[in-house]
């Protein structure tokens, strides 16, 4: 062993007998004697040295020799060096005390050579000191600089010779340094106090603080960017808000101008003109408006139907291309440090590219070149980064994987790597309940579950029960666990096999009916899912009888909520069945997955990992030291297939994930822009549209997506209360998309249709071919279609109109 080894292993031997001592100083303040005796007999048997407690009081007493040790010497490093050391922060930065003393040491300091040799000054070394206490000035003592008291020695380094100066004097008198030694000597012995805490409690109570004044530095940093998104939003819902109310005056004037037509009465020109300008006013620039010709026919409606169709993608740049064999080695070898930023950065090259070509391309680059390397023969794979010793190594390759699994492509090829669910649920089983890492896991797990292979490897590996364990105790798990194992549970238990693996039924039932009640509603489908699906075995089936499983479900469906109750209804009709357990269930070789991507927000939360000093990270780090050429594959997406959309009215019975589940309870009737091709929009009588439902319907793109999501809402419930069929069950809970399309059959929606004949001189209101225009000589008829009779509703008041064709 050479002497640099020796002096390694001596500094290693060094620390571990300082550890010691302080688990034992800890063991004795809290007094408890016998592990100590046992501790000291057990650390004896092995060899290991046990340095003895350096008392806080003889430390204490060192630093305070040396401070005054180097204030005699006038040794400015070396003291200052001291002081920042071992004076407390809150101390010296907020002590009012604390900070005078400071800066009249600054000036002891300061002027030392000029007091050490008062006939010859040594100038270098004056001006070194000078340059010194400009700097403090500038810095901490800045905060002095409005205190009468000290005002006049921010001149000290201005002023050529101190000594000769008026305002300087007191500094140059005998007393003054023994005065100011004393006043350091009591600050000293007051702020030194020996105490009584052992180091390894003061160890620890310093680090919770750096962690607690790091993670509020965090929260504060996500406070203001929110505050920024609600100032935008504020502001768009104002605009939002302001628009609706000039469309509601606009379409009640225009509601009037149809019933004129009716009565036979004409409309001006000058008057459309003047409806046009205020509609698009807002929308358009005035003089765009004010140049525009109305007369031409269609000229208003084209203009409406362009302001919501949908944008013309722009050009998005591809990302360049990386050296995978240089990333795989590193992710491999490299240190743990390097792994967490390499799995960090890949992860936000999925998360944060553009959804479309962008992401489509990193995914199949990553697939392409073997990423996870499904293909490779070597012992050491990335994939087994997820059993590294280092948290954030493993948290880093559970939040990639939940990545991938969070696209279609991704789960795919995730599938095909056999070792992955082993390693998955070895985590799953291994981490704290409050891990990010075991949750990540638990997400990317749930949403490989909607592909039919990994549902079968899951119920092999006996996963439902697992979950059922993990949901009794729901208390002590977190939203997202809790929602994303229970709608895991649900798609094991869809099928026929994982139906079967819930042999304990009683267990099982007991399990699910108190989920019922928690207070997070949001596992309310998954729960009700899971039930309905095993209910169809008829021992579960009795022992839900036996433990009054109907008097529970009504006992929580006097809740208003007419959809969950709905639903509650399908599970006790299918609990009071008598059907025997049937075959295997008709999809169970069905093709599974329907190319749904889930990429969730918040797959970036939380982030543990934050780069030093001109460190690299995300995209810098993969463009700067892992540049490849022409690894990037484009490749054309897989256009998904949509399944049927669900019904409220049921329980959930295909796979879903939450996300999926969520997005679809915000889409709707509001993602189709109106036009004349479009359906009506469904109504109480599940028929004729009123007026005022086929105006709003016809406006309603133009506002912003949330009052479409509000109309949806409304519609949706007069739909729930008056539907007479049962739909088919789809795999998420949203219905409003597909009870258009039911509409959009029928026909086109009643729109304005133009003429360019002349109106007949016969013509009269309410016969079968009159028409009602704004006058002839080129002049354009306005034709309403079919007759019937429609119930237009406003401010309170209700009118009967036959708008006849």
């Amino acid at each position: 062993m050479n002497s640099r080894e020796a002096a390694k292993m001596g500094d290693i031997l060094a620390t571990e007998a300082d550890l010691l001592g302080m688990i034992k100083e800890y063991l004795k303040f809290e007094e408890f004697e016998e592990t100590v005796h046992s501790f000291d007999k057990e650390c004896q048997s092995k060899g290991k040295l046990v340095s003895k407690p350096r008392g806080s009081a003889l430390r204490d007493s060192k630093t305070r020799k040396d401070l005054l040790s180097s204030f005699d010497d006038g040794d400015h490093k070396v003291f200052f060096e001291l002081w920042t050391e071992n004076i407390p922060s809150e101390v010296k930065d907020t002590d009012a005390e604390a900070l005078s003393l400071e800066f009249y040491l600054h000036i002891h300091f300061t002027i030392y050579p000029l007091r050490r040799h008062p006939g010859r000054h040594d100038r270098a070394e004056f001006e070194e000191r000078i340059s010194y206490f400009k700097q403090y000035l500038e810095t901490r003592g800045a905060a002095l600089s409005q205190t009468t008291e000290f005002l006049s020695y921010y001149a000290l380094p201005f002023v050529p010779n101190p000594t000769a100066h008026p305002s300087f004097k007191n500094l140059f008198q005998d007393s003054w340094i023994p005065e100011l030694r004393d006043k350091l000597e009591q600050f000293l012995s007051v702020t030194l106090k020996p105490s009584n805490t052992p180091r390894l409690m003061t160890l620890y109570v310093s680090f919770y603080y750096a962690s607690l004044r790091k993670a509020m530095q965090q929260l504060q940093l996500q406070l203001v960017e929110s505050d920024r998104r609600i100032t935008s939003y504020v502001r768009k819902f104002s605009k939002m808000q302001a628009d609706y109310q000039n469309l509601i005056g606009i379409t009640a004037e225009l509601v009037d101008s149809l019933e004129a037509t009716v009565s036979g009465k004409m409309i001006s020109p000058e008057y459309l003109q003047s409806v046009y300008v205020r509609l698009f006013s807002s929308q358009t620039r005035q003089s765009v408006v004010q140049s525009t010709d109305f007369t031409r026919p269609g000229t208003a409606s084209s203009m409406l139907r362009f302001s919501i169709a949908p944008q013309r993608p722009k050009d998005v740049p591809m990302l360049p291309s990386l050296d995978y064999e240089k990333l795989k080695k590193d992710l491999a070898d490299g240190a743990d440090r390097l792994k967490s930023l390499l799995l960090q950065a890949l992860r936000w090259r999925l998360t944060r590219s553009l959804p479309g070509e962008q992401r489509d391309t990193v995914l199949q680059a990553y697939i392409s070149n073997d990423l996870l390397e499904r293909y490779s023969t070597k012992q050491k794979i990335v994939l087994h980064l997820l059993r590294s010793t280092n948290e954030i190594v493993r948290q880093y390759m559970a939040r990639l994987i939940n990545a991938f699994a969070s696209l279609a492509e991704g789960r795919a090829y995730l599938s095909q790597i056999p070792i992955l669910l082993k390693l998955l649920t070895e985590v799953l089983r291994k981490e704290d309940k409050e891990s990010l890492t075991r949750e990540n896991v638990l997400v990317a797990l749930q949403k490989l579950s909607l592909r039919r292979s990994q549902q079968t490897a899951m119920i092999a590996d006996d996963l439902i029960g697992w979950l059922v364990d993990e949901l009794q105790d729901s208390d002590c798990l977190s939203d997202n666990t809790l929602e994303y194992s229970a709608a895991l549970l649900m798609n094991l238990c869809l099928r026929t096999k994982g139906k079967k693996c819930a042999e304990n039924g009683k267990h099982v039932l007991k399990v699910l009916t108190d989920l019922l009640g928690h207070e997070n509603h949001e596992i309310r489908p998954y729960v009700n899912g899971a039930l309905y699906s095993i209910l169809c075995i008829p021992s579960v089936r009795q022992e839900a009888k036996e433990m009054s499983v109907e008097e529970i479900l009504r006992c929580y469906s006097r809740e208003e909520n007419p959809d969950l109750n709905r639903q509650f209804e399908f599970i006790i009709k299918q609990l009071n069945s008598a059907e025997e357990e049937g075959p295997e269930s008709d999809d169970e070789e069905e093709e599974d997955d329907n190319d749904e991507d889930l990429m969730e927000t918040d797959l970036d939360k939380e982030e543990v990992l934050q780069p030093q000093h001109r460190e690299l990270s995300g995209e810098s780090l993969l463009t700067t030291e892992y540049l490849g050429i022409m690894t990037n594959m484009a490749k054309v997406k897989r256009k998904s297939t949509p399944l049927p959309q669900p019904s409220v009215d049921e329980p959930l019975q295909r796979p879903v994930t939450p996300s999926s589940h969520r997005n679809t309870s915000v889409g709707g009737e509001g993602s189709l822009p109106p036009s004349r091709y479009n359906s009506r929009p469904p109504t109480r009588s599940g028929s004729r549209p009123s007026t005022a439902d086929s105006l709003r319907h016809s406006i309603g793109g133009w506002l912003s997506p949330y009052e479409g999501r509000a109309r949806k809402g409304r519609s949706q419930e007069e739909h729930n209360g008056h539907s007479a069929s049962q739909p088919k069950i789809p795999r998420t809970p949203d219905t409003p998309a597909n009870q258009n399309s039911a509409h959009r059959s029928r026909g086109s929606a009643l729109a304005p249709q133009f003429s360019q004949s002349e109106p007949q001189q016969n013509s009269r209101p309410g016969s079968a071919n009159s028409t009602g225009g704004v006058g002839s000589g080129g002049r354009h008829i306005l034709r309403v279609g079919t007759q019937h009779q429609t119930v237009l509703a406003n401010s309170g008041t209700s009118w009967l109109l036959d708008l006849p064709c």
